[in-house]
C-alpha cells in the first residue's frame, strides 16, 4: 500500500513539473489593452529590455568568428601536391596535347619544358611558401580572378608579373583553391564576441520620473511600458490555466498509459516497479526544467531506457521512452527535433538489444557502442543537411564528442546502479537470472546434497519447461531459473517425499497414518520454500514459481485415503493454498510438474500418439480445475506445449546399444 500511494504521488509530481513553466505566467503582455491607469511611484532608470534584445539579435545575425580548419587545410595542401606532380608529368611528356591541371599558354609550355632541375625545385618551393601564406590567412570561396590576383602578389619573387613562371604558378594556385574554404565558424568564440560587444555598447535605459504616466486604461501596452510596469512590480504572475491544464493532463495521462502498458506486458508488475519508471520520469523532467536549454536528449533519454529495458523488459523501456519524448518541454538547441529523433532511435536500439543481453559484460559493450553510434548519427546529420538544421552556430566535433562522452558516463553509471536497483526495486535482469541459475549457488547445492531425488526431478522439470517455453516464445531464462527453485521447500523434510526415499525404507506417511497431517506436510513444502526464498533473497518473480507451480491443486491420494476413513471430509483441506499460475511461465511449470512423473513411467514401446494423449489428458484436468485461468495461456499455446513435452520425452527414452562387458580375470596367486 505505501508503494501504491508513492506511485500515485509520483505521477502527480511528474504532471506538476511538466506544467511548471505555465504556473507563473504574467497577467499582462505587450499589445494587450491596459486594465488600469498606471503612474510611476518613484524615480527610476529602467532597462529597455526590448531594445536590448533587439540589439542582441542583430549582433547574433551579423557577428561570428571564423577560425582555420586544419583538416581542410591539410586536404588543400595535398591537392596542391597532386597538381604539382601532374604538371611535372606534363613537362616530361612530349605530347603537346596532354591535359594538365591548368591550361598552358605557348610561352608557359616552352618555359616548362626548358627549365632546369634547380629552377623547378626553386619554383616548387616558392609555390609552397605562397600556399602556406594564403592558407594561414584563410580562404573563403574567392572568385578565380581574385585568387589569381592574390597568388600573383604572394609570388613576387618569381620575376615579372606577366612572366611564364609567375603567371603559371598563380594559375596553378587559383585552380587548386577555386571554390574551396579552409575557414569554419567557431560557436564558442562567436558567442564570446557577441557578449563582449553587448557589454561595450551602452545598455538602453528608460528614464522615469515620479508621477509619469506609464499607461492609460484601455490603451495597448507598449514594450517600453511593459518593461516599466514589470520594474515597479505592477505585473502579477499566476497560472495560465489553458496550457497548464493541457500539459498537466497530458503528463498524467502519459504516466497512466505507460503503467498500463507495463502492466499488460507484466501481469505481476509490482507497484515499486512502476514507482521506478515514474521516478525516472520525475528526475528527467526536473533536469530538463533545471538545465534548459543546454540539456542533451541523448543523456536524458537513453540511459533510463536501457535500465528499464534490462530490468523490466523491452516493451517497458520503449513505453518509457515514448512518454519521455512526448513530454519534452520546448525545442532543442542545435539540431532541433533531429536531436530528439536521434536520441529516440538510439534508445530504441538500446531497448531492443538490451532485453536480450545475458551478461553484464555485454552491457558494458553497449555502454561503449551506443555513444559511438550516437556520435556517428549526429555527425552524419550535421554533414548531410546541417546548414539548415543546426543554424549558424553548428556544434563542432568537440561538442558532439562531449555529448557522446556524457552519455557514455551516464550509461556506465546506470549499469553500475543495476545491482542496487535489483535489490531495492525487485528488478530481474537477464544477468541476474543467469547468476541465479548457477547450480553452484548455496541453496541449489543444499538441494542436490540433502534432497538428491528432488534435485533430479528438478532437472527433468527444467528440460520439459524450457522446451515448452521455447515453443510459445515465453521467457526461457526465467522459467529455467524458476524451475530450479520451485521445490526448494522440500529441504525442510526431504524424506517425506517419495523421490528422496531409499528402497526398503518405510514411508513416513504410512507410519503417520493421518491423511490430514500428510496434506499439511505437502503444503509445508510450499510455505517453507517461500521462507527460504526470502532468506536467500530470491527475486519476487522467481519466488512466485514456488506456490504457483502447485496452484490450488487437489492432493488426490491423501483425499482418497481421508474419505475412506471419513466420507464427509472437506475437499478444501486437501488443496494447496495457491495462488494459481498468474503468468505463462508458472503455468508451463505446473504442466511440466504434472507430466514429468507420468512420462517417465510410460513403457518403452509407447508411441508418440499415446504419449501425446497421456499429456493432453493431464493438462485438460488442470484446465477443467481452473488452474490455468489466470496464466494467459491460449489453447493454441497449450497444444504447442504438449507437443514440446512429447519431443522431450522422445529424447529421454532414446535407445542405446548394449555393450558386452568381459568377465574380470582373476589375479594369479
Amino acid at each position: 500500500m505505501p508503494h501504491k500511494a508513492a506511485l500515485l504521488l509520483s505521477c502527480f509530481a511528474v504532471a506538476i513539473i511538466s506544467s511548471w513553466p505555465w504556473l507563473f505566467q504574467p497577467n499582462l503582455s505587450p499589445g494587450l489593452p491596459a486594465p488600469f491607469e498606471a503612474r510611476a511611484p518613484r524615480d527610476a532608470r529602467v532597462v529597455d529590455s526590448e531594445a536590448h534584445e533587439q540589439r542582441r539579435s542583430q549582433l547574433v545575425q551579423s557577428t561570428f568568428v571564423q577560425v582555420i580548419d586544419q583538416q581542410e587545410t591539410t586536404r588543400l595542401k595535398k591537392r596542391l601536391e597532386r597538381n604539382l606532380a601532374e604538371l611535372e608529368r606534363v613537362a616530361r611528356n612530349s605530347d603537346a596535347g596532354r591535359i594538365g591541371p591548368v591550361n598552358l599558354s605557348a610561352e608557359e609550355q616552352i618555359w616548362l619544358k626548358t627549365r632546369s632541375q634547380q629552377e623547378r625545385k626553386r619554383w616548387d618551393m616558392a609555390i609552397r611558401r605562397a600556399s602556406e601564406r594564403m592558407l594561414s590567412q584563410g580562404l573563403n570561396n574567392l572568385a578565380l580572378e581574385q585568387l589569381q590576383e592574390a597568388a600573383a602578389i604572394q609570388l613576387a619573387d618569381l620575376g615579372e608579373r606577366n612572366g611564364p613562371a609567375r603567371s603559371l604558378s598563380s594559375k596553378l594556385l587559383a585552380s587548386t583553391y577555386q571554390g574551396s574554404s579552409n575557414l569554419r565558424t567557431d560557436p564558442a568564440l562567436s558567442q564570446r564576441l557577441i557578449e563582449e560587444l553587448i557589454t561595450k555598447q551602452d545598455i538602453p535605459i528608460i528614464e522615469v520620473r515620479r508621477g509619469d504616466l506609464i499607461t492609460s486604461k484601455g490603451e495597448p501596452i507598449s514594450p517600453r511600458a511593459y518593461a516599466v510596469l514589470n520594474h515597479f512590480g505592477l505585473i502579477s504572475r499566476g497560472p495560465d490555466w489553458g496550457p497548464l491544464l493541457s500539459r498537466f493532463s497530458t503528463a498524467l495521462a502519459g504516466c497512466g498509459v505507460m503503467l498500463l502498458i507495463m502492466r499488460r506486458e507484466r501481469p505481476c508488475l509490482e507497484a515499486r516497479h512502476g514507482l521506478l519508471a515514474v521516478g525516472l520520469l520525475l528526475v528527467t523532467q526536473a533536469s530538463k526544467l533545471w538545465f534548459v536549454p543546454t540539456v542533451s536528449p541523448l543523456a536524458v533519454i537513453v540511459p533510463p531506457t536501457l535500465l528499464l529495458a534490462q530490468g523490466l523488459g523491452t516493451t517497458c523501456g520503449l513505453a518509457w521512452m515514448a512518454v519521455e519524448s512526448l513530454l519534452w518541454p520546448m525545442p532543442v538547441n542545435g539540431l532541433g527535433e533531429g536531436r530528439i529523433i536521434i536520441a529516440c532511435a538510439i534508445a530504441a536500439v538500446a531497448a531492443l538489444y538490451t532485453g536480450r543481453l545475458r551478461s553484464r559484460a555485454q552491457l558494458l559493450q553497449m555502454a561503449f557502442l551506443l555513444p559511438l553510434g550516437a556520435l556517428l548519427a549526429e555527425w552524419l546529420l550535421l554533414s548531410a543537411g546541417g546548414g539548415g538544421a543546426w543554424g549558424r552556430f553548428a556544434p563542432n566535433g568537440n561538442e558532439l564528442l562531449s555529448e557522446a562522452l556524457l552519455m557514455g558516463i551516464l550509461l556506465m553509471l546506470a549499469i553500475l546502479l543495476i545491482p542496487i536497483l535489483e535489490t531495492s526495486f525487485g528488478l530481474l535482469t537477464r544477468a541476474r537470472l543467469m547468476e541465479l541459475a548457477d547450480q553452484e549457488r548455496p541453496l541449489l547445492r543444499r538441494l542436490s546434497s540433502e534432497a538428491p531425488g528432488t534435485f533430479e526431478h528438478t532437472l527433468m522439470i527444467c528440460g520439459l519447461a524450457e522446451e515448452g517455453a521455447r515453443a510459445i516464445g515465453a521467457d526461457v531464462d526465467l522459467i529455467r531459473t524458476g524451475a530450479l527453485y520451485h521445490d526448494v521447500g522440500k529441504l525442510h523434510a526431504p524424506q517425506w517425499f517419495i523421490e528422496n526415499q531409499v528402497e526398503g525404507e518405510k514411508n513416513p506417511h504410512d507410519q503417520l497414518n493421518n491423511p490430514i497431517a500428510s496434506a499439511e506436510v505437502l503444503q509445508a513444502h510450499v510455505d517453507e520454500g517461500l521462507k527460504l526464498a526470502r532468506r536467500y533473497r530470491l527475486p519476487r518473480r522467481v519466488a512466485d514459481f514456488i506456490p504457483e507451480h502447485q496452484g490450488t491443486l487437489k492432493m488426490g491420494y491423501f483425499l482418497h485415503r481421508a474419505r475412506e476413513l471419513d466420507p464427509s471430509v472437506a475437499e478444501n483441506n486437501f488443496r494447496y493454498r495457491g495462488p494459481i499460475p498468474r503468468s505463462r511461465e508458472t503455468g508451463i511449470l505446473m504442466l511440466a510438474d504434472g507430466c514429468e512423473a507420468c512420462l517417465r513411467s510410460l513403457p518403452p514401446n509407447t508411441s508418440d500418439s499415446e504419449a501425446h494423449s497421456t499429456v493432453k489428458r493431464i493438462i485438460e484436468e488442470r484446465q477443467r480445475d481452473g488452474q490455468l485461468n489466470k496464466s494467459s495461456l491460449s489453447r493454441a499455446e497449450v497444444e504447442l506445449v504438449v507437443r514440446a513435452f512429447v519431443r522431450v520425452w522422445r529424447r529421454m527414452r532414446h535407445r542405446r546399444i548394449p555393450y558386452p562387458i568381459p568377465a574380470q580375470k582373476a589375479f594369479p596367486n
